[in-house]
């Protein structure tokens, strides 16, 4: 009991006589009240955190903190632009813009690019869509070399009007073919 007792009252007087810096040791942006941090005052204190922090591994790292990937000129035909394109954007994100064809609805908007999302990761393209309008979707790719497989399977699909990758629009091969197997809504 007597060193339960010790113990607790060490801890106690410990707490109390840990260093703590006085107001004029302390730096300048310090003294200020956390409601009145600007967001450099925030980043210096998320800095401060984590200066004893182990390093992330080099695939958790956020994508801008990430080495690129090197890319060998020697192999690269660089006579096909969208070669070069496709080499460079390897395990980038990258963005791909779909419009569905025929003025559909939102509804349909969702099932056909649900469909084609699907069609996609079946052949392991992995995309994730989000629809931004009623006859348009983003697909997303973590790997952006995926993106121009991705463009050549969606150019093939009824009732697709056109994709834009990379600034570039290609206009579908069947836009104004309406697909039966897929149930139109009301």
């Amino acid at each position: 009991m007597k060193t339960l007792l010790k113990l607790v009252f060490v801890i106690c007087i410990s707490g109390t006589l840990a260093k703590k810096y006085k107001d004029e040791d302390k730096p300048k942006w310090a003294k200020k009240d956390i409601r009145d941090f600007t967001d450099a005052d925030m980043e210096r204190l998320f800095d401060q955190w984590e200066e004893d922090e182990e390093p992330l591994p080099e695939d958790e790292l956020p994508e801008h903190l990430r080495k690129p990937p090197s890319i060998d000129l020697k192999n690269l035909d660089t006579s096909n632009p969208e070669a070069v394109l496709q080499a460079t954007k390897k395990g980038q994100t990258l963005m791909m813009f779909v419009t569905v064809a025929n003025n559909p609805s939102k509804a349909r908007t969702e099932e056909l690019t649900k469909i084609w999302q699907t069609s996609l990761w079946s052949n392991h393209i992995q995309a994730e869509r989000y629809l931004i309008g009623d006859d348009r979707a983003i697909f997303m790719f973590k790997d952006g070399s995926q993106a121009w497989a991705a463009k050549e399977y969606l150019l093939e699909q009824d009732e697709l009007k056109d994709v834009q990758l990379e600034s570039q629009t290609y206009e579908g091969k069947k836009p104004n073919v309406r697909n039966q197997a897929v149930r139109d809504e009301l």
